[in-house]
């Protein structure tokens, strides 16, 4: 099912006919394995944020799995999803060995939080041309598909290189593993580009950017609002590189930017008919 087809795709519904529309909210967050503004690991915090927000469904990036002591070595989106009441899925892109033996795999990635079932999920790891530098940080897509009720919904989330060319090798992949679902598309993520960069224009050509469409595209993200008392030094956000896009299937109703500290990125939210 995934990624390499060749023709054009239909986009099609749970069910043959089926004219029901389902309001989701749906979440971006970039949560930094739950690390504040204020240098403390708090994932209670991150918590809150996202059971205040009312979303449904939520991507997240930058989460640990057994990663290291940084975050008690817990599995952050098992952790998230028990204290949250929903499903979750988990897309490892960078790998280490254990401490010890006989320990878990030491991961840290990408995960899905949602109200609704996980019927499926897959991640896939971008590849990268031998005349790249490596990468410090391997990158992916977590690909999962939720069952709202009948209508399946295919749900991306991403985490983009740092480096230009690593982006356009990214982006690359992205289009041609989304461009094979067969189900009304969400992809979500930090994308490390601002909405004006020219490695999003053929991006922009098939998907949406939500809060660009509601005229919301000076709506930062990065870095969260902060004032350290201690040392008087004051954060403002001061770019967008966090997204929600869509395909042509789905109606953008409403965006939000939540202002919190609870990481380095603030979290962005859609409110959207499918």
């Amino acid at each position: 099912m995934i990624g390499h087809m060749t023709q054009p795709v239909t986009r099609t519904f749970g069910s043959a006919g089926s004219t029901q529309v389902r309001k989701l909210r749906v979440m971006s967050f970039n949560i930094a394995h739950g690390l504040g503004m204020d240098g403390k690991v708090d994932l209670r915090r991150t918590a809150e944020v996202i059971r205040n927000s009312g979303a449904d469904i939520i991507g997240l990036q930058e989460v640990d799995n057994h990663f290291s002591e940084r975050s008690g070595f817990e599995n952050q989106a098992a952790v998230l999803a028990k204290w949250l009441e929903m499903d979750y899925s988990f897309g490892p892109n960078l790998i280490e060995p254990p401490v010890q033996s006989g320990q878990p795999e030491r991961q840290y990635g990408n995960a899905l939080l949602s109200r609704f079932p996980v019927k499926y999920s897959k991640n896939h790891a971008y590849t990268r041309s031998s005349s790249l530098i490596e990468d410090p940080e391997p990158r992916g897509l977590l690909e999962s598909i939720i069952d709202l009720d009948g209508t399946f919904l295919s749900f991306f989330n991403t985490h983009l290189s740092l480096e230009e060319e690593g982006q356009r090798e990214n982006l690359k992949q992205l289009l041609e593993i989304t461009d094979a679902s067969l189900f009304p598309t969400i992809i979500t993520g930090d994308f490390n580009l601002s909405p004006e960069h020219p490695q999003l224009k053929d991006f922009r050509k098939t998907y949406t950017d939500t809060f660009g469409s509601m005229g919301m595209g000076t709506a930062y993200t990065f870095p969260a609002r902060y004032e350290d008392a201690s040392s008087a030094v004051c954060t403002e956000p001061a770019s967008r590189i966090d997204y929600i896009f869509t395909d042509q299937t789905t109606t953008i109703e409403r965006t939000e930017v939540l202002d919190t500290p609870v990481a380095d990125h603030l979290p962005i939210i859609a409110d959207l008919l499918i």
